[in-house]
């Protein structure tokens, strides 16, 4: 099944945590530590979706906020972009919007960090890998392609139970672009 098949048919609990896990993935650009996100990932554990969630959002926007604009490079603003985008009010319309934009965004920026990928290869071709059309896909791009596919299928097989490993498939991909970030930066120092 396709990853904007597995959008589609996603339930509220299973479309917060992929959006979640698409900026739990890309906290590094947004120069916060591996737990910022820990109280999101709680709230969906403990299914204070719908009650707690958007206080904790409020939260975690908090701790990490930052000058948009300020001359950063447009991975970190996509990032940024998904952070502000999270809706408050987590019902299941808001949360499918969100979580496809996140995807779309996660995708967007491995694109972009990944040194082996033609840049050439934009948006359509976003959509393309999406729809299941993975052929010549950069290594980067095809694991993040992967880990939100595996996300969406945990929940879906799981329910709440896929949580602890949907957070483990993100620890490792924000593990990878953690890596993938600090190369970048020494290599422009």
């Amino acid at each position: 099944m396709s990853l904007v098949d597995l959008i589609a048919q996603a339930d509220e609990r299973g479309l917060a945590a992929s959006g979640l896990a698409c900026l739990d993935r890309c906290v590094p650009l947004l120069g916060g530590d591996d737990e910022i996100l820990r109280p999101l990932w709680a709230g969906l554990a403990e299914d204070a979706c719908a009650g707690d969630w958007g206080e904790r959002l409020e939260q975690v926007r908090g701790k990490l906020s930052g000058d948009e604009g300020s001359g950063e490079d447009q991975a970190v603003l996509l990032a940024r972009r998904m952070l502000a985008a999270a809706p408050a009010e987590p019902s299941a319309g808001e949360m499918r919007v969100w979580a496809d934009a996140c995807s779309v965004a996660a995708l967007q920026i491995h694109r972009i960090l990944d040194p082996l990928t033609d840049q050439k290869d934009g948006a359509s071709s976003i959509d393309a890998r999406r729809e299941g059309r993975t052929e010549g896909m950069s290594p980067l791009v095809a694991a993040e392609l992967r880990r939100q596919v595996s996300v969406l299928e945990l929940l879906a097989g799981h329910g709440a139970a896929g949580l602890r490993p949907a957070l483990a498939v993100s620890t490792e991909g924000r593990r990878v672009l953690r890596a993938v970030v600090s190369r970048r930066s020494r290599r422009r120092g």
